[in-house]
């Protein structure tokens, strides 16, 4: 039995000049983009940056001081059942702590005529049928993400917006989620997914939007992304670097230590660097090519962008 209302011809989140400010604040400057159906959209940004702000007005919690967000053409406040249409996580601890499990999700889904059985089924799908009749003030940070999950699968919606949904699960729990985001997309679905955990995100996103202090940053593909932002460079060892250094300056390279008895030459060909040393004379123990992950390009791009930032805090 499917739960689905008749969709928009279009699924699509379009975020247009959207500005939010808080007082003498401003959490969210001229935001434009589009969030694609069929993949998986990474939406990063360090804290502060507006992501939760932007996330609370796509879904009407917030409403915008200038500009605006529309899902499938229409404003959420204009979507008939919305929990048929878009499935949102922004906080799992927001739920009454007395209620059973199963009595929130069913509370849920008779307000947008749901079948109770879509319940049950959402239940066992995310790994607390055991649970359905424990109270929630008693559920870990784990359980109420997937009680929150449940919550914004129960329509079995075409937009999924979900604000770190990976918060205090467990590795097997990380694995189910990334696995049921890619299965979402892959059915055609919007889905766009906040997170601080840059390792998944990598393995998890097929496309970014990263905004930092309430700007657009980059809208990219992942792979794009790797190419236009992250940096390559040549890690070495050897015991003769003063040697190494000169021969490379002579050629226009730098030769920089990394710690613990390592050096690195940016933007330099692997083969080039081993040449050099062979021509030198140098002997090498380590000649390996280094590429940036996600989290190092994420964070040499939003250094600027970073509201709180500890003492002595170096950007690779």
């Amino acid at each position: 039995m499917t739960t689905r209302a008749e969709s928009p011809p279009t699924s699509l989140i379009d975020v247009r000049n959207l500005t939010k400010r808080y007082g003498s604040t401003v959490a969210v400057d001229q935001l434009t983009f589009r969030v694609e159906p069929g993949r998986v959209t990474g939406f990063l940004g360090p804290n502060g940056a507006g992501k939760s702000t932007t996330m609370r007005v796509m879904i009407g919690l917030d409403q915008p001081t200038g500009g605006e967000v529309v899902i499938g053409g229409r404003r959420y406040a204009q979507i008939e059942q919305p929990l048929r249409y878009v499935g949102a996580l922004l906080d799992p601890s927001a739920v009454h702590p007395g209620r059973r499990a199963r009595d929130q999700l069913l509370v849920l889904a008779r307000s947008n005529r749901i079948p109770d059985a879509r319940v049950d089924e959402l239940l066992e799908q995310v790994g607390l049928a055991s649970a359905a009749r424990r109270r929630i003030s008693g559920f870990s940070l784990g359980m109420r993400q997937r009680l929150g999950l449940a919550a914004a699968l129960l329509g079995d919606p075409r937009v999924l917006i979900l604000d770190e949904p990976l918060n205090g699960l467990d590795p097997e729990g990380i694995q189910w989620i990334r696995s049921l985001l890619k299965e979402l997309a892959a059915d055609g679905r919007v889905v766009l997914v906040s997170s601080h955990l840059m390792n998944e995100m990598a393995v998890t996103a097929d496309h970014l939007i990263i905004i930092g202090k309430g700007r657009l940053l980059a809208d990219i593909g992942m792979v794009e992304f790797g190419v236009q932002y992250g940096r390559a460079r040549v890690r070495i060892r050897t015991s003769r670097p003063e040697r190494l250094e000169k021969a490379l300056a002579a050629e226009g390279l730098t030769l920089t230590p990394v710690g613990g008895g390592t050096w690195e030459v940016p933007d330099a060909p692997a083969d080039q660097v081993g040449a050099v040393a062979a021509r030198e004379g140098v002997p090498l123990q380590e000649l390996s090519l280094r590429e940036d992950s996600l989290e190092e390009t994420f964070l040499r791009m939003t250094a600027q962008s970073v509201e709180f930032a500890a003492t002595g805090q170096r950007v690779p």
